[in-house]
């Protein structure tokens, strides 16, 4: 039997995700209510700015005091898509402090501060559920921490921002270089105003933070997650992959340590090979690769922004909420048990493809080559072409550490006949 009275949901923010959660509950308000097992009523919805024409949203439930929204008491779920750390943080508290429940979107909150909002649903008994924080419409979340919580995750590697992954599309498919396609994807409406966030990487980092404490059970902040953006990618770099049978993608990747003691996040860009699942993501499409041990490898593919993508999340998040408070229960919290540490970039061990600058006369690779043996870094294949007394000389390595890779690029920079090092890039997804 459906109970009459109706779950009360406060909306915080009713920009483009906000106003695409009220209009799917007032549009799909019957079978919200019939999947929920009770109505769901949009009781009021935070905005800065009041005077802002918002269709679908009745005047009467506008309001510019999100404090008072979520201290009403009668609130079962507030919805936070307002983004940034603070007031969304004190909003959030507040809300668990006064008996509601939290569905929210906001990657960087989590991943700054995920640890305290999980001890403060705890103490208050309420929910928090985040699904729309990372990869969209995807469902990710939940799969890692309810679908696969019996399976041991060693890795998680994916394509999580649609900015990035639009720009490299364009760069390898049309030649175009990185201004040209950050243009195109500004005009298109992929990239904000100030691309940054997206192109230097933090937006993945935040996501990758999220991702890495979920698989491996252990707290994951934003400063642990090594970030390095793409800007610096070109059309030379795009070639040379091609040459391997590559393309180039902003990956974001979590992994646990070979001997199993520690963990690690990064961001950067990587070559991948074309037999790779992720180097068929095309455009503005978000795509995660997950390796366990007994359900093996797993990708989840799909829109990974946008209003109606990452509304279709919250949904699915206000729906659960709701259900766990008819049943007087709460979902998973925060799983912290196995407490790893998170491991330096010095200690990824991984292949690297090095473009260096060189000129062209007797003896240059061999002097090349022995600065890689003296680091202990181990070469694979190595490429070289010359003209008119200048060469560029291409090294792809077998997997070593980081940091021995970063010393060996330090006494490349001093031999006499290295010009520059035109670029470095790691080799993943092998």
């Amino acid at each position: 039997m459906m109970r009459t009275r109706p779950l009360k949901v406060a909306l915080l923010g009713c920009g483009v995700v906000g106003s695409e959660v009220a209009r799917i509950m007032t549009t799909h308000a019957d079978d919200l209510a019939a999947r929920i097992g009770a109505p769901v009523e949009l009781a009021g919805v935070a905005v800065r700015r009041p005077d802002k024409v918002r269709g679908g949203v009745p005047a009467e439930l506008i309001t510019t005091d999100a404090t008072a929204l979520v201290k009403r008491g009668d609130i079962d779920v507030v919805v936070e898509v307002i983004g940034g750390i603070e007031p969304a943080r004190t909003l959030i508290t507040t809300a668990f402090e006064h008996g509601a429940s939290v569905v929210s979107a906001n990657k960087a909150l989590l991943a700054q501060d995920g640890a305290s909002l999980y001890a403060a649903a705890q103490q208050h008994g309420q929910d928090l559920y985040y699904e729309a924080a990372v990869a969209g419409a995807i469902p990710l979340i939940r799969p890692l921490r309810e679908s696969l919580a019996g399976d041991k995750i060693n890795r998680v590697m994916g394509i999580v921002n649609g900015t990035t992954n639009f720009i490299l599309d364009k760069m390898d498919t049309s030649g175009a270089g990185y201004s040209e396609a950050l243009d195109e994807a500004t005009a298109l409406g992929y990239a904000e105003a100030d691309p940054t966030a997206d192109v230097e990487g933090f937006d993945a980092a935040a996501k990758a933070a999220i991702l890495a404490g979920i698989a491996f059970h252990t707290r994951v902040r934003l400063d642990d997650v090594y970030r390095e953006g793409m800007t610096e990618v070109t059309a030379a770099d795009f070639a040379s992959a091609k040459q391997m049978g590559c393309t180039i993608k902003l990956l974001a990747i979590c992994e646990r340590a070979a001997h199993g003691g520690s963990v690690t996040a990064r961001v950067h860009p990587a070559m991948i090979p074309l037999s790779h699942p992720l180097a068929s993501v095309r455009e503005a499409y978000n795509a995660v690769f997950v390796e366990a041990e007994a359900a093996g490898q797993l990708m989840f593919y799909g829109p990974g922004a946008g209003g109606s993508p990452t509304a279709s999340a919250v949904l699915g998040d206000v729906v659960a909420v709701c259900r766990n408070r008819l049943n007087e229960a709460t979902g998973p919290g925060e799983s912290a048990y196995t407490q790893l540490p998170v491991s330096s970039m010095g200690e990824v061990v991984t292949r690297y493809h090095i473009s260096l600058d060189v000129a062209d006369k007797p003896g240059v690779l061999a002097q090349v080559a022995t600065v890689f043996a003296e680091h202990g870094v181990s070469i694979d294949t190595v490429r070289q072409q010359g003209k008119d007394g200048e060469a560029s000389l291409v090294v792809v390595t077998h997997r070593a550490p980081d940091a021995a890779l970063s010393g060996t690029v330090e006494a490349l920079r001093k031999l006499d006949t290295v010009r520059g090092v035109a670029s470095i890039m790691r080799v993943e997804g092998e």
